[in-house]
């Protein structure tokens, strides 16, 4: 019989690297890439274009039962994100949305819908999902577990960069109030909040290459979770 594969989750607040580090990290593992973040993304844009506002409980759980949201890994790591069947991997990454997800997120039943999900795509092993609540709520028999920061400011310059990239406006002091107010929401929610697990292992990004962040987490995967055999 082949051995379970490990699951290596990995948390942190906004822009400190997740995404890119996650990523490249099943990638070299030869593992699923799983963004977690996509999924809150996608019921935002359903929201957003059904003109259904976020404090209006009983129209969010409506949403919640007519959404079906999936994600399917492409052979380069980025997660194509399906609603109701419709591609809308490059419609859910606006400034808009991410303000949008992050109070959708917040959201007790919208909360366990996703981790319900995610859960589920993680069951057989082999995963690395990154979010803001893996390794605390939804893997917290990972055995890997990474948290990944950053300075407010430095976030807030690879946030703008980013939207500059791919031809969005943005004001880079717009962009770090709207990093700290994603912080704050982030790590003060009743339910699931932000925080690092207590055998999690931290790294702070600021000033370290992709390469250095990625060579650190599979150094941490080689200690904590050893080839089989």
């Amino acid at each position: 019989m082949t051995a379970r594969r490990p699951c290596i989750a990995i948390d942190g607040p906004v822009s400190a690297g997740k995404s890119t580090i996650a990523r490249l990290v099943a990638r070299g593992l030869g593992y699923t890439y799983v963004d977690s973040g996509a999924m809150y993304r996608a019921l935002a844009w359903v929201a957003l274009d059904k003109g259904i506002q976020t404090d209006d409980r009983a129209q969010v759980l409506e949403l919640l039962r007519a959404t079906n949201i999936e994600l399917s890994p492409r052979p380069d790591g980025v997660n194509e994100v399906f609603v109701n069947g419709r591609d809308v991997t490059g419609e859910i990454r606006t400034p808009e949305i991410s303000q949008l997800s992050s109070k959708l997120s917040a959201m007790t039943p919208v909360r366990r819908r996703m981790v319900a999900i995610q859960q589920r795509m993680a069951r057989a092993g082999g995963v690395v999902m990154e979010g803001r609540d893996i390794q605390t709520v939804v893997l917290p028999d990972a055995e890997v577990k990474v948290f990944l920061t950053a300075s407010a400011e430095e976030r807030a310059q690879r946030r703008w960069q980013e939207l500059r990239e791919r031809g969005l406006k943005a004001n880079l002091s717009e962009v770090l109030a709207e990093v700290q107010a994603r912080d704050r929401r982030d790590s003060t929610r009743s339910d699931s909040p932000l925080k690092a697990a207590p055998d999690a292992i931290h790294i702070d990004t600021t000033g370290l290459t992709i390469e250095q962040v990625v060579e650190r987490v599979l150094a941490a995967v080689r200690q904590k979770a050893p080839p089989a055999g």
